[in-house]
């Protein structure tokens, strides 16, 4: 028994030796230093150097992050940003209408093999026979001269033929161009009327059906007037079609003539009143309003053109109102000009799309279906190629020289 509690009081020592060794080992292990209170920032190196600039690298001036100026950051109370400037569209200056269609002949004789060399062979015949005048009446009938305007110069030729004998292609071809001018009614006063008697400015409403391209006629117009040096104003009165008035104002941006403008949809007789009256405020010397599409058929689409011709002459009256038409449409265009006519007083006709395709006789015919003149004529897609109708230029075109 002795032994027992003896071995259990050794057992209870050792284990306390044990311990307390093993707590004074860890009370002498050091601690590890506290961390410093500012902590150190290492720089970036700077950046390499070449050429005469290598060197050691040395230390450059930094800024704090307060001092940095944050993308998006709020601005200073007090301060304001610098408004954003845009760039002003280069205003172009276009080339003098005078002129045009001479330069623009070569254009205009893609038209001549249907009409002027068509009659030239025909008249160089030996035997002017029966059967030779109506080929000839045939050649002006498919020229879309017309009816009557084709009975008419055919007996003037066959006369004129029979009494002075003409033969030689020089004697007839300068009668076929005397001929084709007095159907051109060369008298007629062709100058686009943008001067107005009154304090006012001269008002020129473009009216035609669809397509036939009223917006870029009323574009070209006013470069031309441009170049004449006229103060411009334009008037976006086509609200249904879509874009009409941007592509207005597109045009008027390139010659810096300012464009009225409604929403799309809007009243169109609206529009033209307020920009009448803003040319009128605004001291311009011609203001063009550019009408919408419609189709010579619908009546309502008609009447509200009258409206806006209404509308329009409570300011001042119409000083020209022109009628586009496309030329390649033939006697259809003659239907079209006889409906916009009764609806409106038309005082002059643009004909687009005169080069290539269309036969030329067109002009003979609607100068007489309507009784009044041919004033500009279309030669082609480029700006400058709207052209003052010149009867002696286009004449040579179709006939050659």
């Amino acid at each position: 028994m002795e032994i027992v509690i003896l071995a259990v009081v050794i057992a209870v020592v050792a284990l306390g030796t044990i311990g307390g060794l093993i707590i004074g080992s860890r009370r002498k292990k050091p601690l590890p230093p506290p961390p410093p209170t500012t902590p150190d920032i290492t720089a970036p190196p700077a950046e390499p150097r070449v050429g005469e600039e290598a060197g050691t690298p040395r230390d450059e001036p930094r800024r704090t992050i307060e001092e940095v100026d944050l993308p998006g950051a709020p601005a200073e109370p007090g301060t304001q940003a610098p408004p954003a400037v845009e760039a002003a569209p280069e205003v172009e200056v276009p080339e003098p209408a005078a002129g045009r269609l001479v330069r623009l002949r070569t254009r205009l004789s893609r038209s001549q093999n249907a009409l002027g060399k068509g009659l030239l062979a025909l008249l160089s015949r030996e035997h002017l026979d029966e059967d030779t005048w109506e080929e000839i009446e045939d050649t002006l009938l498919t020229a879309d001269v017309g009816v009557q305007p084709t009975q008419e110069l055919v007996e003037r030729l066959r006369e004129r033929v029979k009494v002075l004998g003409t033969r030689t292609p020089d004697e007839l071809r300068t009668l076929l161009r005397e001929e084709l001018l007095t159907l051109l009614v060369p008298e007629f006063d062709r100058a686009v009327n943008t001067d107005s008697g009154l304090d006012t400015p001269g008002i020129v409403m473009v009216v035609g059906v669809n397509g036939t391209g009223k917006t870029t006629t009323t574009g070209k117009l006013a470069r031309v007037l441009v170049a004449d040096g006229k103060h411009v104003l334009l008037g976006a009165a086509d609200t249904f079609r879509a874009a009409a008035a941007d592509q207005l104002q597109t045009w008027g941006d390139r010659v810096g003539a300012r464009t009225v403008r409604g929403p799309e949809g809007g009243d169109p007789a609206s529009i033209a009143f307020d920009a009448v009256k803003e040319g009128i405020q605004t001291g311009a010397d011609v203001v063009l309003i550019d009408t919408a599409g419609r189709l010579h058929t619908k009546t309502g689409l008609m009447d509200e053109l009258g409206k806006v011709k209404r509308v329009i002459e409570k300011h001042a009256p119409l000083d020209e109102v022109l009628l586009v038409l496309d030329a390649t449409t033939g006697q259809n265009g003659l239907v079209q000009a006889r409906v916009f006519a009764e609806v409106v007083d038309i005082t002059g006709i643009v004909l687009t799309k005169l080069d290539g395709t269309a036969k030329g006789g067109i002009v003979i015919a609607v100068q007489r279906e309507l009784g009044v003149p041919v004033k500009l004529v279309g030669l082609g897609e480029g700006a400058d190629d709207l052209a003052p109708f010149e009867p002696e230029a286009f004449v040579d075109a179709l006939i050659g020289e």
